[in-house]
């Protein structure tokens, strides 16, 4: 078997990831993948007081690294990661909102160094393979961590619609429109409904705003002022070990978010990724690192482009690395960052309830192909535990850094089910295939 897979051209239905759509349509999804992951990679680094541009440059950079390590078989874009706010502001000091943190030099030492374990941890699944991850891992744990991960992001969804009636009603409006697309355009379109319902609803906005005087009107003037083109601002780190014993722990939310993105692949697309596990940690690793090295925030696998996956039904990894070529040049242009600044609040918020609400019935979804019996109690109690303390985003204090409630739910998952497991009997069965699409799961892994 080659190292890369030999991508089919596909012109309709569900697009296997070792499937391709003819150029023009695998363009426009990768600018779609760029939109979904956007918001996200650009908030985290606001939060901590880094380049923005910065950020988007190097989740392109680290997506591409990714695409290399992993053969080109596993569907994942990199974005920055969450897991790192509270102990890089920790670690710095800095307030939320203050300008750019001047203290960025000694978060990137830590954010290095964590990216560095992250790899070691790779290579070693990589030797040892999966099976130990799948024995803690099992399908009620599965979805129930996938299901948290659109669960927790729920809170940030609503709460970055905005403060006013009018703001909510256009969320909503946003919503409907995703929602249209879904349901009434067929072929194309209908694969691009994320990008074509926001893109209706910015348009509607700026009639209401900018045309009839509803709302806070878009300010068009910030992208004439903006460059075309122009570098993002560089720092190198420098290791200082109290910042790193904060960032360093990080590392196990990582392994927990990447376990629970790959196996919501493995679930949408009917193809065992397992084999890929390990070098799907040493790719978010590396990535890490490089970020860390030139000023930008630790990465991750985005649950917000899984999204996207589970909408159009196009899992073809050749979409990823176009996304990631969108996202280096865009790192480079204040422009792009200028236009995504007019973007209104309430429509971007809107579009996430969409995507982290695909994302958590993606997770029920792990459950019902795998037949999950509810009537278990043990099954019962770790999805039931599990759900309340990712939803809730229960955080755990373990004085040197803080465990949130995508990590907490996960590990928790892991440790009840384990502790639940002790003396139980059960019959030895044959695993259910698990597919997100009938017609992926005709098919045979490759």
């Amino acid at each position: 078997m080659s190292y890369f897979p030999s991508w089919k051209l596909k012109h309709t239905g569900t697009i296997a990831p070792d499937e391709t759509l003819p150029a023009g349509q695998t363009l426009a999804l990768g600018i779609q993948h760029v939109v979904a992951m956007f918001g996200s990679t650009v908030l985290a680094p606001l939060l901590m007081g880094f380049d923005p541009n910065m950020a988007v440059l190097m989740s392109g950079i680290g997506t591409l690294i990714f695409f290399a390590i992993v053969g080109g078989r596993v569907p994942s874009y990199l974005g920055s990661s969450f897991a790192f706010i509270g102990v890089v502001i920790a670690a710095t000091g800095y307030v939320a909102g203050s300008g750019p943190n001047l203290n960025v030099p000694v978060a990137l030492g830590g954010i290095v160094l964590t990216g560095a374990l992250y790899a070691v941890v790779g290579l070693i699944v990589m030797y040892t393979g999966v099976q130990w991850i799948e024995r803690l891992m099992p399908p009620v744990v599965t979805g129930a961590v996938v299901a948290v991960i659109g669960l927790n992001l729920a809170p940030t969804a609503v709460k970055s619609v905005g403060p006013s009636e009018f703001d909510a009603w256009m969320a909503l409006f946003t919503v409907l429109s995703v929602g249209a697309v879904a349901v009434y355009s067929r072929g194309f379109i209908q694969k691009l409904l994320i990008l074509v319902g926001l893109l209706i609803a910015y348009v509607v906005y700026a009639v209401l705003t900018n045309g009839l005087g509803l709302g806070k009107p878009i300010d068009f003037s910030v992208i004439g002022n903006a460059a075309w083109f122009g570098m993002p601002t560089m720092h190198a780190p420098v290791f200082e070990l109290n910042a790193i014993m904060l960032i360093l722990p990080v590392v196990i939310i990582l392994v927990g978010e990447n376990l629970g993105h790959i196996k919501a692949v493995t679930a949408m697309t009917g193809k065992n990724l397992d084999p890929y596990m390990g070098r799907a940690f040493l790719g978010d690793g590396l990535a890490t690192m490089l970020s860390g090295s030139f000023g930008g925030t630790g990465v991750t696998t985005y649950g917000e482009n899984i999204g996207v996956m589970a909408a159009t039904r196009v899992y073809s990894t050749l979409v990823f690395p176009v996304a990631a070529v969108f996202a280096i040049i865009l790192g480079f242009s204040p422009k792009f960052g200028a236009l995504i600044q007019t973007i209104p609040q309430p429509i971007l918020g809107g579009t996430s309830i969409v995507v982290f609400g695909l994302i958590a019935v993606a997770g029920a979804r792990v459950w019902v192909v795998n037949q999950v019996d509810f009537g278990n109690s043990r099954n019962l109690m770790v999805a039931a535990v599990t759900l309340i303390l990712g939803g809730g985003d229960f955080t755990l204090d373990l004085g040197f850094f803080q465990l949130g409630g995508i990590g907490t739910a996960t590990f928790g998952a892991i440790l009840l089910n384990a502790a639940l497991m002790i003396g139980e009997k059960h019959p030895k069965v044959e695993p259910v295939d698990i597919g997100m699409d009938p017609e992926l799961t005709k098919k045979k892994d490759a």
